[in-house]
């Protein structure tokens, strides 16, 4: 025996009665110690502890797995007050270890009950095998060294069993569940493995012991309570069909929407914790008093019920994986996770060495003198004082961050000044109006009549109890917040449409009261923009982005994003409908940051265009992916197929609404290719256009392909290029002057850039390019008449100044190459006029014009306005616009 390993196993005894007891009733154990103290305690030593085949009876299983516990617990012990283990060993040694016993039980408690044969479902006729579901930390694989272990056995299907002594499912599996119980719980003369719970049951200590399927899904469907979500988080199918019970048990624990409901269960539990603590004076209990290790795992599982059923990478049972998760999608400070698990660390060894003592399931810190200096001494403090210190150190940290998680900032608050006004709507008196004036209403009549609307409306007085209180109290902070804009009355009544369309909607009501900084970036939001209001209300599930300043407003990093979007989707594997969701999701929430950023002046109209353009980019591309993966019979990982994109979307001009202009194109030789890809074409459209319960993508217009609606879905690239070449109309080259690779094989993207520069630079007739390009405008003036109010069609309004720059390219690229760059409208008439095409000072005007063309028409949809204003400006650029036009067409005469 080395000195070092006597040393660590001495010491290790004067701490723990239990490991002293033991080395003195079994003193062959301090040698295997001293043998093995070097190396954690395996799943693999488990298995060769003895010879587990042959322990057939429970007479002959039950002393071995005590004695196997005794053996590793008393490796535990040692290895984790020398430092040689940390809380990660711990808490995966003991965990592995229940998995490993309850394995052998239910193997050995099923060979006691063969005379029943095996139990058949009465639908499948297959073999039912028990589920034996692992819950709390033993789920979670968090289990502390003495703790008890709570389980639920979950069989498939009901049905009886072939044997001679025929018995219900039900009946049989009841049995199997009472062996496997007696063979851990039983206190014999080896001791105890674990203590086995079973209470986490439906219907708790009343309820079956075994329950099927169908019994556990009706449960859940009709009785199953909020803080049962909370504990099915952890739960571990230990033994039978893992995926079915997944499947089954996923929709009661994580909604598909965003739950912020779940705070208000969460906080009632505490509560209900917390009063439980003081009845029994249990404040110096470090799992369940204030600071303690409860509230740290309740940070991690709101957050999982808030957004698991968005974000299935939340969907975790360990409290410190779920911890770092939160930290690396930003839901909490990577400071705050930081000091969450460190503090989680030093209460779950503090929690250990308590429990080292005496093999007690306690988490209370002891009163005895020398038992504190024991404790003190083992968590590396010099007396009980300086490990107080400590530790209310760590408890105070999680305190602080429980309470902003959790305390609902209006709690405490006293009712809002205009709760009343709200309250007494309905019987509004002249005094009501004359309140509503002098907040800043312009016409306090009209919003007393909508705000009675809404308060007589049926769908608010037959909100549930809970969800009414909540909207009162929002009310009273909306009409407060709408006041303080320039259109106060406008805000409002975009506002009330909302809590209209929220009001059935708990989660969203939820959401505001416990995050009321929202409000008034909500106030914000709505009384800037019509059509954002108008978008907002549509998806609500987006009143989650108001809730981070620093997200909402943030540069889109599209790379990350990309990145964020593939693993999203990747969670969603096998299922079309969840990826279309996935997809809409993400294209609705980069889209309010880009409106949010607009609207607080953040991005020109350019450059908003730009980011727009990227989104439409970067959802199309994994589109393309996902929806070739659903095609059965694809013949290659990666498709040889590509998108390209026409008007605003490829010339990087996209509004917040503005449909797709694409076609698509393959180069692939094999011969189903034109098959295949003809069906990746219709599955894109189909994923991109489709209504779902989360909303649309895009509209997509495929009418530019060659030959137009007439034509092939799909055109192999040498189609299209021979298309181009002999068949395609000016209108068609026209329209190529704006067209670009999106995305999909880039190679094929390199073909079509070719060809396009090679289709653009060609010589043409100036007076036939003309006449044609003259009646194509024509064509488009007898469709869509000019107006001057209205800056597209309008006579030198945006067509015009496209039209010109389309002429020259087409006109002039052949000697000026540059002109076929993709850089847009007002950098090529900055070229056109660096070259001498067109007069400098026209141009200049003329890019000046279109950037406010753009401006105006951008606030104009802000705004649903149908018309702009005409001014003296507008006319100007229209008239010096107009002059270019003539110039041009003239000169080409």
């Amino acid at each position: 025996m080395s000195a070092s390993t006597d040393t660590t196993i001495s010491k290790s005894s004067e701490f723990s009665h239990y490991l002293s007891r033991l080395l003195q009733a079994k003193p062959a154990q301090r040698q295997i110690l001293d043998e093995q103290l070097e190396q954690a305690f395996s799943l693999d030593e488990m298995v060769a502890y003895a010879e587990w085949a042959n322990l057939s009876t429970p007479q002959q299983l039950a002393p071995v797995l005590r004695q196997l516990r005794q053996a590793v617990m008393a490796r535990l012990i040692c290895r984790d007050l020398s430092a040689r283990a940390d809380l990660d060993e711990v808490v995966s040694t003991i965990s592995q270890f229940a998995e490993f016993v309850i394995k052998q039980a239910l193997t050995c408690a099923t060979l006691a009950l063969q005379h029943y044969g095996e139990p058949i479902g009465e639908d499948s006729t297959e073999v039912q095998q028990l589920i034996v579901v692992g819950m709390g930390k033993l789920g979670g694989g968090e289990l502390n060294v003495s703790s008890d272990i709570d389980l639920i056995f979950i069989y498939p299907e009901d049905g009886y069993t072939n044997g001679q002594r025929k018995t219900s499912n039900h009946e049989y599996f009841t049995q199997l569940g009472k062996k496997i119980i007696a063979l851990i719980d039983d206190i014999t003369a080896d001791g105890q493995v674990f203590r086995v719970d079973m209470r986490l049951r439906p219907y708790g200590d009343s309820g079956p012991l075994a329950m099927s399927f169908a019994a556990l899904e009706n449960y859940l469907l009709t009785q199953g309570r909020e803080w049962e979500r909370y504990a099915w988080i952890k739960a571990k199918a230990l033994s039978g069909d893992s995926h079915d019970l997944t499947e089954l048990v996923r929709p009661f624990i994580y909604r598909k929407y965003l739950d912020y409901g779940a705070y208000g269960a969460m906080r009632e539990l505490h509560s209900q914790i917390r009063r439980e603590v003081a009845r029994r004076d249990m404040a110096e209990n470090i799992k369940l008093g204030p600071g303690g290790i409860r509230e740290i795992e309740f940070i991690a599982q709101v957050f999982q019920l808030i957004r698991g059923g968005r974000d299935s990478s939340l969907q975790q049972r360990s409290t410190r994986s779920t911890l770092q998760r939160l930290a690396e999608l930003g839901l909490l400070e990577s400071s705050a996770v930081t000091e969450l698990l460190d503090a989680y660390t030093f209460l779950r060894q503090l929690e250990h060495r308590l429990q080292y003592l005496d093999d007690q399931q306690t988490q209370t810190l002891p009163s005895n003198e020398e038992t504190r200096q024991k404790i003190a001494s083992s968590m590396g403090c010099a007396d009980w004082e300086s490990f107080s210190n400590q530790l209310n150190h760590e408890r105070r940290k999680v305190t602080r961050h429980f309470e902003q998680v959790f305390i609902l900032p209006t709690e405490s608050a006293p009712d809002h000044p205009l709760t009343e006004l709200w309250l007494d709507i309905a019987a509004a008196q002249a005094e009501t109006n004359q309140q509503l004036h002098d907040l800043g209403f312009h016409d306090a009549a009209q919003v007393t009549h909508q705000l009675q609307g809404l308060a007589s409306s049926q769908r608010y007085q037959q909100m549930p109890q809970a969800s009414r209180k909540k909207f009162d109290q929002l009310m009273p902070a909306l009409i407060e917040v709408a006041a303080q804009f320039s259109n106060p009355d406008t805000t409002l009544a975009r506002i009330i449409h909302l809590m209209e369309t929220i009001s059935r909607r708990s989660s969203y009501l939820s959401l505001l009261s416990e995050y009321p900084q929202t409000l008034q970036r909500l106030a914000s939001l709505y009384s800037s923009s019509a059509w954002a209001s108008v978008y907002l209300t549509r998806h609500p599930i987006l009143l989650d982005e108001l809730l981070d300043a620093r997200v909402l407003y943030a540069t889109p990093d599209w790379s990350q994003l990309s990145t964020q979007l593939e693993q999203r989707l990747q969670q969603a594997a096998g299922d079309v409908e969840a990826k279309m969701d996935v997809l809409r999701h993400f294209q609705h929430a980069q889209s309010f940051r880009l409106l949010a950023q607009d609207l607080a002046g953040m991005w020109t109209v350019e450059a908003l265009s730009d980011q727009l353009s990227l989104l439409a980019d970067t959802v199309l591309a994994a589109t393309l992916q996902h929806a070739w993966q659903d095609i059965p019979t694809r013949h290659c990982p990666h498709p040889r197929f590509a998108i390209i994109g026409y008007g605003k979307l490829g010339g990087k001009e996209l509004g917040y609404a503005s449909d797709l202009d694409i076609i698509f194109l393959y180069d692939d030789e094999h011969p189903d290719a034109p098959e295949l890809y003809s069906r990746l074409a219709r599955k894109m459209s189909t994923w991109l256009t489709s209504a779902t319960t989360a909303g649309t993508l895009y509209d997509i217009d495929l009418r530019l392909r060659p030959n137009g609606s007439s034509g092939l879905l799909v055109s192999s690239i040498t189609a299209f290029c021979q298309y181009q070449q002999s068949e395609a109309w000016i209108w068609e080259h026209q329209a190529l002057t704006r067209a670009r690779y999106v995305a999909g094989d880039a190679e094929i993207g390199q073909q079509f850039e070719q060809q396009r520069h090679h289709i653009l630079t060609q010589v043409r007739e100036s007076s036939t390019l003309r006449q044609e390009v003259l009646a194509m405008r024509q064509r488009m003036l007898d469709s869509h008449p000019a107006h001057d109010k209205d800056v597209k069609n309008a006579r030198g309004g945006i067509i015009d100044i496209e039209f010109i720059v389309q002429y020259l390219i087409l006109a002039h690229a052949h000697q000026l190459p540059a002109l076929t760059g993709n850089y847009g409208n007002i950098a090529l008439l900055a070229q056109a006029a660096e070259a001498g095409l067109i007069d400098p000072q026209l141009a200049e005007h003329a890019r000046g014009a279109y950037r406010r063309y753009r401006r105006l028409q951008h606030a104009a949809r802000l705004n649903d306005k149908q018309g702009i204003e005409v001014d003296a400006q507008l006319q100007d650029d229209y008239r010096q616009s107009r002059q270019l036009w003539q110039q041009v067409f003239a000169e080409s005469s």
